[in-house]
């Protein structure tokens, strides 16, 4: 999926990969430990409330828990300089990442509507919660929104969509929360069986954001370009550049959260091949500065002017 909050920015600085695999860490590392408290207290008062939607809850916020170390390997091995076996860096390693992140979401997803099937095939064995089991989803839900907000502003900081899945992970258990709230709050007024059906409802929501993640970071894998606001911008820039003629066939490819892309731009046709040059690496230049561009390959084109004769251009042939 394309996400609206990486939206091109073409004066922001924060690109860098040091200082992304930074914010990376430390919001990651605020997610674990948030998660590691949830992850025990959901679980714990579930089993001893007797809530199955608590239980399917706690155990989300689990996959959350090993979503963040999974988010701080990539973080560390994306940073690594480009090699022989790697000239375009491994950016790759954070759509990986992503990959593995829906996968586990997915899972996760898949084996809690299981679990909430069997309990709604045999509904009189559904018990009656405990009032502390509320307490705890409701403090589990304004965690995980503050948590939510945290993240997905220091994504937008650094543009990276390995954070803003892993921030969005956070808003479902949220949205996951609230609606295990309602399910033992329908339990606790007289019916037992909202419980179950929270957890259902959470198992729904935890395998769709699963296959949306995993399906989305298939496709980077697979070169897919980016988005054609983002494609104009950095054509603007070329043409922009002085020199530039005209720019055609720009083509991008993700690489990560990083974008590889070929463009031809056009220069006159009557100034030699050392200043077409000079003009392809400025063109460069002003293309990595202004965008989340790794690398721009350029091919010079000549262009002729409409008030001169293309015929006397033409190099005389050698008898």
């Amino acid at each position: 999926m394309n996400f609206p909050e990486l939206d091109d920015d073409s004066e922001n600085a924060a690109h860098s990969p040091a200082e992304r695999a930074l914010a990376a860490s430390r919001s990651t590392w605020v997610s674990v430990a948030v998660n590691l408290v949830l992850t025990f207290t959901q679980i714990v008062v579930g089993v001893l409330a007797k809530s199955q939607g608590l239980i399917a809850d706690g155990i989300h916020s689990l996959s959350d828990l090993v979503a963040d170390f999974v988010v701080l390997l990539a973080s560390h091995h994306a940073q690594k300089d480009a090699d022989a076996d790697h000239p375009y860096g491994h950016q790759r390693f954070e759509t990986a990442a992503s990959l593995v992140l829906g996968a586990l979401l997915l899972a996760v997803g898949v084996g809690m509507l299981w679990s909430a099937f069997r309990k709604l095939e045999s509904p009189d064995t559904v018990q009656t919660v405990h009032v502390m089991a509320l307490w705890v989803a409701g403090g589990a839900l304004i965690a995980k929104e503050l948590l939510f907000r945290y993240m997905l502003a220091v994504a937008k900081r650094v543009k990276s969509s390995m954070l803003v899945a892993n921030a969005w992970h956070a808003r479902s258990d949220a949205a996951s929360s609230l609606v295990v709230g309602i399910g033992i709050a329908g339990n606790l007024a007289g019916y037992p069986i909202l419980d179950p059906i929270a957890a259902l409802i959470v198992g729904f929501m935890v395998t769709k954001m699963g296959w949306g993640f995993g399906w989305d970071a298939l496709h980077d894998l697979m070169d897919r370009a980016v988005d054609e606001e983002e494609v104009k911008a950095i054509r603007q820039t070329l043409k922009e550049t002085p020199g530039v003629s005209d720019v055609h066939d720009v083509r991008t490819r993700k690489m990560g959260d990083m974008i590889v892309v070929d463009a031809h731009i056009e220069v006159d046709a009557t100034i030699t091949v050392e200043a077409g040059h000079d003009i392809a690496v400025l063109a460069r230049q002003r293309v990595l500065q202004r965008h989340r561009v790794l690398n721009l390959m350029t091919h010079v084109d000549p262009w002729h002017r409409p008030d001169l004769d293309h015929a006397t251009l033409v190099a005389p042939s050698r008898k």
